[in-house]
């Protein structure tokens, strides 16, 4: 009877918070995967899913602000989840996890595209592989930018063979 009790107790309260909206206890691992198949933030509502580099940007992209709280916020990169971050080689420097392996020099060095910690996969069908001249870039240009009559590979393929 009192194992019914306690019971009956729990579903009272649970049927409470959800007649009266309470929102839902926050999720221990936040963790997610962006649209954009990259490292996100789970919102409260456990459906959203913010990219990276998205939270603590004075944006509120959950509905109920949980990417911009104060104690997510206020000592970056120290309070931010360990999943939503990237040390560069540098130890100085740092850059949100869904800016690893995006094709940009985001780290200064190009630790970020090009070391072993990034564990880049290879150049994609809309790049082109070579040794770039232009410091935005490292190991591989957008092939948008082949034959443009500028070079941005230290060895002019992106000009005569790409």
């Amino acid at each position: 009877a009192v194992a019914l009790l306690v019971l009956a107790a729990v579903a009272a309260v649970v049927g409470l918070a959800v007649t009266l909206g309470l929102p839902p206890r926050t999720p221990v691992n936040r963790f997610c995967v962006a649209s954009n198949n990259q490292t996100g933030f789970l919102c409260d509502d456990r459906v959203t899913c913010v990219p990276a580099s998205q939270v603590c940007n004075r944006i509120r992209n959950c509905r109920n602000g949980e990417d911009e709280q104060e104690k997510l916020c206020d000592d970056l990169p120290s309070s931010l989840p360990g999943y939503l971050v990237f040390r560069c080689s540098n130890p100085t420097y740092w850059i949100y996890a869904d800016q690893r392996c995006n094709g940009m020099n985001d780290c200064g060095d190009c630790s970020d595209e090009m070391e072993s910690l990034a564990a880049c996969p290879p150049c994609g069908s809309e790049w082109w592989s070579c040794t770039p001249v232009l410091y935005e870039y490292c190991t591989c240009i957008p092939k948008r930018l082949c034959r443009d009559n500028i070079q941005h590979c230290a060895s002019w393929s992106d000009e005569y063979i790409c």
